[in-house]
């Protein structure tokens, strides 16, 4: 990649999803995503099955038997993968037709009954699911400079190196208004207009089903004071820095993303409460069933340590869950309110 001054949307445009970016070339990241960060995907089955009920769930509630499972950022296809799995131990079960949708190739050996395609479908019915994929669309950074005034950022991309460039206009200005106001000096601001467009597209690809975006996430009134991009290698967070080498990602404001996809339908909570109403609890098996049952009482005992991984508090259970439910569906309670 070039060496030049560049704002970081462009910067991680290129850096992510360019012909060597980090999720394309095969030989910067061969492994997939899974090789430099763990997701909830990874980190448990529980998950995949969790997702398979609430597919199941949605096609209850369109009335059908047939519905359209949609991955979006599907990295290697390991939750479609874990989901198809799980949705044949079920006894009742939709007809599914499930789709990749990821910039990177198809990986050998992936379950034929996956399409993979680079966009979502238009006008499927049934359940799209965007397990982070919202952080890691490239947004522009701002940063308040000594007089208050909010600046696009730059960043060098053989280094990481940033600088401050022109006065943050237009509707960048006015998304910053109402959604991440920035007041003192120093103070920093990923402007999330690309992600609102991005979940808005994803939510308007449905013709009727629901849609779900799971991220870390924050809301106007707790926003991080000074952003949080960073980058991620072979498990570890490192300095984000734009030449491929690494993710590079940051944390979604996801009620903007609720008004950008219309309010309407939307519910924003958090991954313990929305994995609990889907049976995963983390409460372990009665004591006694050690006694008459030793292997099922290791096998729920195990389970129980993943459910509570996926739920715990500082940790997955902490990701925000954007439910968007759009056509003939029961409604939900609603999103946080704009308060802007």
């Amino acid at each position: 990649m070039t060496d030049e001054w560049r704002g970081w949307r462009e910067a991680a445009q290129a850096a992510l999803y360019g012909d060597e970016g980090f999720y394309r070339s095969p030989l910067r990241s061969p492994e997939g995503p899974a090789g430099h960060f763990r997701t909830s995907v990874h980190a448990s089955p529980l998950f995949a099955a969790a997702v398979a009920r609430l597919l199941t769930g949605t096609a209850r509630e369109l009335g059908t038997g047939t519905v359209a499972l949609v991955d979006v950022g599907a990295g290697r296809g390991e939750l479609l993968t874990g989901v198809l799995a799980a949705l044949a131990a079920l006894p009742e079960r939709p007809d599914v037709t499930a789709y990749a949708v990821e910039v990177a190739a198809r990986p050998p050996g992936l379950d034929p009954r996956i399409e993979w395609c680079a966009e979502p479908p238009a006008g499927v019915t049934g359940l799209l699911f965007a397990n982070e994929w919202l952080d890691n669309v490239p947004a522009e950074v701002a940063e308040a400079d000594a007089d208050g005034v909010p600046r696009y950022v730059q960043v060098r991309t053989s280094d990481g190196a940033e600088r401050l460039g022109d006065a943050v206009s237009g509707a960048d200005a006015a998304w910053l208004e109402r959604w991440w106001p920035l007041t003192a000096p120093g103070e920093r601001a990923e402007i999330g207009r690309t992600r609102d467009a991005a979940w808005a597209r994803a939510v308007g690809s449905l013709a009727a089903g629901l849609a779900v975006a799971v991220d870390y996430a924050h809301v106007r009134g707790a926003r991080p004071p000074f952003g949080t991009l960073t980058g991620f290698r072979g498990g570890r967070e490192v300095r984000p820095v734009p030449d491929g080498s690494c993710d590079l990602t940051s944390h979604v404001a996801l009620d903007a993303c609720a008004a950008a996809a219309g309010h309407a339908g939307a519910e924003l909570t958090d991954q313990r409460t929305a994995l609990r109403r889907l049976g995963v609890g983390g409460d372990r098996p009665p004591i006694g069933l050690a006694t008459t049952d030793p292997a099922g009482y290791v096998t729920a005992l195990a389970a129980a340590g993943e459910a509570a991984e996926l739920t715990a508090r500082g940790g997955l259970g902490d990701f925000a869950w954007l439910l968007h439910r759009v056509g003939p569906v029961r409604p939900v309670r609603p999103v946080l309110p704009d308060r802007g």
